[in-house]
């Protein structure tokens, strides 16, 4: 009895389907940009090497080359080069703690408008920077990333993995 019950619905439903003239058209829609696979946009990148000290309050500021394309929307990133492994750069995005010992820590941390990045030494009010080795403030590389953000909110790029953000560098 089941299974004639489901022959005449699926019978009824097959002879009872909708036929005639076809609707009018829908708007076209306007046109998009193609996703992530058609797109080629261009991060890019530049090197500085400083030194912090007394004099310029450990920090420096550092002036965006004009050939370089910023818009207000871009993401600018820092990373800083902590030496190398098998011949291999190694990058620490920024901000990067350093434990001098088990009470004192300092930060390279970094800040930025539209034509420059500061990148300074922070830390508590009371830190003592005759603490600082001579290894930690001079010949300091920084490497400065400027990324689209449409692109970096439209990926699943991890913007402090830096060998992910190189991928898509100039």
């Amino acid at each position: 009895m089941k299974k004639l019950l489901s022959f005449i619905t699926v019978f009824t439903l097959l002879l009872t389907s909708c036929t005639g003239e076809q609707g009018p058209p829908g708007f076209d829609g306007y046109d998009g940009q193609d996703g992530l696979d058609g797109v080629n946009f261009v991060g890019q990148s530049f090197e500085r090497t400083i030194h912090f000290t007394s004099a310029n309050n450990y920090q420096e500021s550092i002036e965006i080359p004009i050939d370089v394309a910023l818009e207000e929307t871009d993401m600018v990133l820092v990373y800083h080069l902590r030496g190398q492994l098998d011949g291999f750069d190694i990058w620490k995005s920024l901000p990067e703690t350093i434990y001098i010992n088990s009470t004192e820590q300092f930060q390279y941390n970094f800040e930025h408008n539209y034509d420059f990045v500061t990148i300074f030494i922070e830390s508590h009010p009371t830190f003592d920077f005759n603490l600082l080795l001579d290894d930690e403030r001079f010949d300091q590389t920084f490497r400065i990333v400027v990324l689209p953000v449409d692109f970096v909110n439209s990926s699943n790029l991890d913007v402090n993995n830096y060998d992910d953000v190189m991928q898509y560098i100039q």
